[in-house]
Order: C-alpha cells, then sequence, then structure tokens
C-alpha cells in the first residue's frame, strides 16, 4: 500500500446514493474503538483508544465500543470484560453500552446476500495450501506480511468441488482514499491482496465484512485506530461501496514498538495495562500521540489534550 445486542430498529446494508459518498469531520461525529479480546488492553492498544475517544470528545459527537469477538478461536474468556474494566479506570467512557460483535451475525448474512446477488461475491472451494500451489504455478509464492494473495482460481467456478468460503470480488482498480495524518493513500486491492474472504471455512464471519457492516449500522463517521490497520482500508472501501454505505474518514495513529522494533502486540510479549495510576499509563498514550504530559487529574489531563488534539489532528480541510 503507496454485553448489547443489535440497536433497536437497525437493518441491514440498503443501496442509495451515498454509495460513493465520503463522511466529513464536521457531520454529525460517532467515533468507535474496537478492541479484539484476544487480552487485555496493552501500551499500544491504549493509544488507539484515547486517540479515539479524543478525536470524538474534540468534535462534540460521540464515542462507541464494540467488542470484535467475531473471530471467537483467538478470543480469551473474560478478556472483553477486563477491557472494559481498563477503559473505565482510564476514564474512557462510551455514550452507549458496548456492542459485541459476536451477537450481530444476523445483520452480516444480508449483507453477503446482497453481495451475492449483485456479482460481487462468489463460493470459493481453496484451501490454504491450494492458494500457495497456485501461486507457485504463477512464479508469485511470495506471501504478502504472511497473507496469501489470492490468485482468482474459483472465480469462475468450483470445479466441481465443494465451496469452503466466500470471497469478494475485486474489480475497481486502484482506490484512492486520505488520511488525515498520514495523507494521500492508495491500493490495488485485486493485485496487492485478490479477492478476499467475506465468509470463513470453519462459518465465522471474516474481519473485514463485519467491521463494516457494523460501521455502517452504528452511524460511525470517522475511524480512528493504529497505523497497522491501514493496510485494511482499502478493501473496507470496496465494501462500503458495494453495500451502498457512506465511506468514513480515516485517521491512523502512530505504533508502540516493541524490543525488536515492531508493533508492540500479544504476541510479542505486550504486557497488560498496569493501571494502578492510570495517568501514568495515559500520559505514556498521550506521548505516543504527541501531545504533551499533564501532571493534573485524568480528567483534567483529558480536557487538555482535547484541546491539544484540535490543533495537531483536526487538519485544516478536514
Amino acid at each position: 500500500m503507496s454485553a448489547a445486542g443489535p440497536p433497536q430498529g437497525a437493518k441491514a446494508p440498503a443501496g442509495g446514493s451515498a454509495a460513493h459518498e465520503v463522511a466529513s469531520v464536521g457531520a454529525t461525529y460517532v467515533g468507535r474503538f474496537a478492541p479484539s479480546p484476544t487480552g487485555p488492553l496493552h501500551a499500544g492498544s491504549l493509544v488507539a483508544a484515547l486517540a479515539s475517544w479524543l478525536d470524538a470528545r474534540a468534535h462534540g459527537g460521540r464515542w462507541l465500543v464494540r467488542i470484535e469477538d467475531v473471530d471467537t478461536p483467538r478470543c480469551v474468556p473474560g478478556a472483553a470484560e477486563t477491557i472494559l474494566r481498563q477503559l473505565a479506570q482510564c476514564s474512557l467512557q462510551p455514550d452507549e453500552t458496548p456492542a459485541w460483535q459476536s451477537r450481530r451475525g444476523a445483520f452480516y448474512q444480508p449483507a453477503l446476500d446482497r453481495l451475492i446477488g449483485q456479482g460481487d461475491a462468489y463460493p470459493c472451494a481453496c484451501s490454504r495450501k491450494d492458494i500457495e500451489l497456485a501461486l507457485a504455478a504463477q512464479g508469485r509464492g511470495h506471501p504478502r506480511h504472511g497473507e496469501l494473495v489470492y490468485p482468482g482460481t474459483c472465480r469462475n467456478g468450483l470445479a466441481g468441488r465443494p465451496a469452503r468460503a466466500w470471497r469478494f470480488r475485486t474489480t475497481d482498480g486502484t482506490v484512492r482514499w486520505h488520511d488525515r495524518r498520514l495523507g494521500p493513500q492508495q491500493q490495488d486491492v485485486e493485485r496487492e491482496v485478490g479477492d478476499f474472504v467475506l465468509k470463513r471455512a470453519d462459518g465465522l464471519w471474516a474481519y473485514q465484512l463485519a467491521v463494516v457492516v457494523d460501521d455502517g449500522l452504528q452511524g460511525v463517521t470517522q475511524v480512528v485506530r493504529g497505523e497497522d490497520l491501514a493496510d485494511n482500508t482499502a478493501r473496507q472501501i470496496l465494501l462500503q461501496r458495494a453495500l451502498g454505505l457512506t465511506v468514513p474518514g480515516y485517521l491512523h495513529t502512530p505504533l508502540v514498538l516493541g524490543p525488536n522494533g515492531e508493533k508492540l502486540s500479544k504476541q510479542n510479549g505486550a504486557q497488560a495495562l498496569e493501571l494502578g495510576d492510570p495517568s501514568r499509563a495515559l500520559n505514556a498514550a498521550a506521548g505516543t500521540l504527541g501531545l504533551t504530559q499533564q501532571g493534573a487529574t485524568v480528567a483534567q489531563a483529558l480536557v487538555a489534550w482535547q484541546a491539544q488534539w484540535r490543533d495537531s489532528y483536526n487538519l485544516a480541510g478536514d
């Protein structure tokens, strides 16, 4: 790349003239923090939580929390409750009861059905090994960040094999968008990613579809998240367009790096936040975001950081 259920009255995504509209910061603001409960919050995830909270508050908007537990095999029992408790300790309180992605599957199937009906999704019979062999036969065996670029094997049919998953047909060429921190971005999804999975072989909903449907149903206008997720943006924009959803604005924040120079994560030994003194953890997160440390109470610090955020991240022309 150069514990609430579905909201009352919510409907599956529908088409309309907003398919290619991009939400502006000046619109009625709705932001969200959407952690995966694979463990408690660590220093890196607090940066994303603080940034999304500050952006919402600085714009007088609403801030939601969504527990993204759709990938159930990776979820740790009790981690979601721990995350919500950690956010409360840091005075980062959502404006609605948190939503749990695993309880929203009834919304994802209509979205997939629509994509199938439009010819934007198709069944796939390929295993990972099948994809590796197909790429090797084409001289394209190198994985992209550990993710194999799908070569389109099942685009024109399953050749008598049973379907394992559903994929999105990427035909829009290069996707371009503006990131409020990183500036102009673009990605050729077909070349760099290939047709990506919407529903997995194990029957679980894929991250890309679930995120897009949930953001649409919850009215999210601005997505503020870590820079490691920027690579997902083009795929999500393609889905938003295909489902007739307004494309939110995007801001990807700096990452906290581990001792090995890679993104701090649970996979490389990130420790759970020590919140005996929440102001210490919040000051460290604020420093990563380029905000000055505050010696005041947590409440006073959050107010001060909102003012700094308006100057630093609410860029002219958003």
